[in-house]
């Protein structure tokens, strides 16, 4: 965002005399954080012995690693919709932090990250422990800064949460100095309302939201593509309204998921690689697409230049720099979902595309004849991940936040998880960050303690932040951890074996005992390899209470399909 201008509303305000360590506690205590993640070292020690006295209204979650810190705390943010906080100290422990900044940041996630740093003595000097933290996060937050005075904290913490929380959502980070947090001043806090030339929310051009009606009016065979944005706008509501009165087939991109109750009628599947035949087939051939709150990123689109050249591309979108950056927006409709979509409501017509529904229909029945009935209904052979979810659905009933890695377990279920609520499917999307899944599901837990939350992960990324098993345990977060270990990195594997020969290159997977691993860090486990103990495991594995760890051996050279090939067109995607 660069350099800002601050305005500031006036109000009274009653200065008393704090370090600047304790500013900063006081500061999450009156932007109302409750949990907040992180690891203890030398340059943020000052506050984390601030955090001592404020245990019974703070609960800091001691991660095993900074990324598990941060993951956490994305998982705490997409659950919640409040912003993840995240402490880490200097050096080592900031550049830990960074993949999960670089997640946040590509998938909307608010997140405020505090690291200390050392003396503004010794900046500069290659002290010890001291790295370049705001060079190295710029590209990557949505702002940050360094403070070097304590009476700076709170200004730039009150800037550091609007900016989070507020328009397209966002990581930022705040670098303080270890003297700056041993400094005394005058403390006093105001939240920001506003900065001067940051606009959160740009303001709404009716004319392009009439345009928009006249094309969704006068179309034949629209199609809708929904992503995070409904979420993120809390405009689930609008959107199912709009839905229904349009009568427009819907098709969601992973983040999207939720949104829109997956047993809706007019929900037609998932977009993109692995997506559903249907939505990705009749993108090629729909004569209005509306994009709502999506980015047109590279998985869902394929070939761009194979991608809707026959339809109008109205694009509902919160952030100008989307507009145009992938596909041409005909219409473009800048502002919040919840409010644009609002004023379309007024303007469309009540109507149904029966024939052109049936389309999608029929693309249904093709990919459940080819892919879904193997996929979730296999009677011989290998146990498959897809009858893992679809059991896992008998029983959590569309109610459970499903949290998944990243791998072909991730693409298994975001196609088959069920849902009725929003806000229940969290994954890494842009970045696709292995390791994501298990802290991201203890954040997800600590923030909504009375839903049922279960990782979904495979065995290549349960090993890259494998030690939150101890973070789990020590915090008693009853998370459910489901282990679909195939002994591959099946996502590589796949593309190898489809597109490199089979020339299977450092993707076969020696793998630990985790059952023994598990056991050592006092979680309960059990191990499945035959169908016939499948359905019992998983149901002992929802209905236990307290964190669970369920492992299933899964056939080790299954595909994900339907698949649109790297450098295809998404009409060109494949059943087999």
């Amino acid at each position: 965002m660069g350099s800002q201008t601050v305005t500031k509303q006036k109000e009274q305000t009653v200065t008393q005399v704090m370090s600047g360590a304790e500013a900063i506690v006081k500061i999450l205590i009156e932007e109302q954080i409750q949990v907040a993640f992180g690891y203890p070292g030398g340059a943020i020690m000052p506050v984390y012995d601030a955090l001592y006295d404020e245990q019974d209204r703070i609960q800091h979650v001691l991660a095993r690693h900074e990324q598990g810190a941060i993951h956490a705390a994305q998982g705490y943010a997409r659950a919640t919709s409040k912003p993840g906080v995240c402490f880490a100290t200097s050096g080592p422990g900031a550049t830990n932090l960074i993949t999960g900044i670089a997640d946040a940041q590509i998938d909307s996630t608010p997140l405020v990250c505090i690291t200390g740093q050392v003396p503004s003595s010794l900046l500069g000097s290659d002290a010890f422990q001291e790295t370049d933290v705001i060079g190295i996060s710029m590209p990557v937050t949505k702002w940050n800064c360094q403070i070097t005075d304590a009476t700076e904290i709170p200004e730039a913490l009150a800037k550091a949460f609007y900016i989070a929380k507020s328009g397209r959502p966002g990581p930022v980070l705040v670098d303080i100095t270890k003297d700056a947090q041993f400094q005394k001043f005058d403390y006093s806090y105001t939240p920001y309302k506003k900065i001067r030339s940051y606009v959160p929310k740009p303001e709404i051009d009716l004319s392009s939201i009439e345009k928009a009606a006249v094309e969704i009016n006068n179309a034949k065979r629209p199609l809708i593509l929904f992503g995070q944005g409904v979420i993120l706008a809390n405009a689930e509501k609008e959107f199912k309204k709009l839905v229904e009165k349009t009568g427009i087939p819907s098709a969601w991109t992973i983040l999207g998921l939720s949104a829109l109750e997956t047993d809706h009628p007019l929900n037609v599947g998932m977009l993109g690689m692995h997506g559903n035949y249907g939505p990705n087939l009749l993108t090629n051939e729909c004569d209005v697409l509306i994009a709502i709150g999506m980015r047109f990123d590279d998985r869902v689109t394929g070939n761009l230049t194979k991608y809707a050249k026959q339809a109008k591309v109205i694009h509902f979108e919160i952030d100008p720099a989307e507009i145009n950056k992938n596909v041409k927006a005909d219409i473009p409709v800048l502002g919040d979902a919840k409010e644009t979509i609002s004023h379309l409501l007024k303007l469309v017509k009540p109507n149904s595309h029966e024939n052109w529904f049936q389309r999608f229909q029929e693309c249904a029945k093709i990919e459940q004849e080819k892919v879904i009935n193997r996929e979730l209904h296999p009677d011989t052979g290998s146990l498959s991940m897809g009858e893992v979810i679809n059991i896992i659905n008998k029983y959590t009933k569309g109610d459970a936040i499903i949290v998944s890695d990243v791998g072909q377990h991730q693409m298994v279920a975001c196609r088959y998880s069920k849902f009725s609520k929003s806000k229940s499917n969290i994954t890494s999307g842009g970045l696709g960050t292995m390791g994501f899944g298990l802290p991201a599901a203890l954040g997800a837990k600590l923030g909504v303690p009375d839903r049922t939350v279960i990782a979904i992960i495979g065995d290549g990324g349960f090993q890259m932040t494998i030690q939150e098993l101890a973070t789990i345990y020590q915090t008693k977060a009853k998370v459910k951890l489901l282990l679909l270990n195939n002994e591959f990195l099946g996502m590589v594997r796949q593309w190898q074996q489809l597109f490199f020969d089979k020339r299977y290159s450092s993707t076969e997977l020696i793998n630990p005992d985790f059952q023994t691993i598990v056991k050592g860090y006092y979680i309960p486990t059990k191990k499945v390899t035959e169908r016939e103990h499948l359905e019992k495991a998983i149901e002992e594995f929802i209905n236990y209470d307290g964190a669970y760890f369920l492992e299933v051996m899964v056939g080790k050279e299954n595909n994900v399909f339907p698949m649109v090939p790297s450098g295809a067109g998404v009409s060109e995607i494949r059943l087999e």
